[in-house]
């Protein structure tokens, strides 16, 4: 599986759990779980610095910042603070229906 694959699949999986999460159908505790089960499939990816998968996406950009949000915020923050809300939503739009890609978004994938 390359990058790209594994962000194709992920990525709308994880646009659902951060729309759920704000539709209060979602505790953040799986979306944690999800996250660290995210990274563990992560590191089974082949990183060939030789190929175009080694330049991650916007999709891929968005979908790192977004699961970084979740675990560097606690839920009472995000589901507090209406900027982070609007953040999580634009980033969940986005993986979803594309566009512009929402600005603040610095998402870094993880290396081995």
């Amino acid at each position: 599986m390359t990058p790209n694959d594994f962000i194709e699949t992920k990525a709308p999986q994880l646009a659902y759990y951060g729309k759920a999460f704000l539709d209060n159908q979602l505790e953040h505790k799986e979306i944690k779980l999800y996250m660290w089960d995210v990274l563990e499939e992560w590191q089974s990816i082949s990183l060939d610095t030789n190929t175009d998968a080694a330049t991650p996406t916007d999709t891929e950009k968005v979908f790192w910042h977004l699961l970084h949000c979740f675990d560097q915020w606690p839920d009472m923050v995000i589901r507090g603070n209406q900027y982070l809300r609007q953040q999580i939503h634009d980033c969940c739009d986005y993986i979803n229906i594309g566009g512009d890609m929402p600005h603040g978004c610095i998402g870094i994938r993880p290396t081995n």
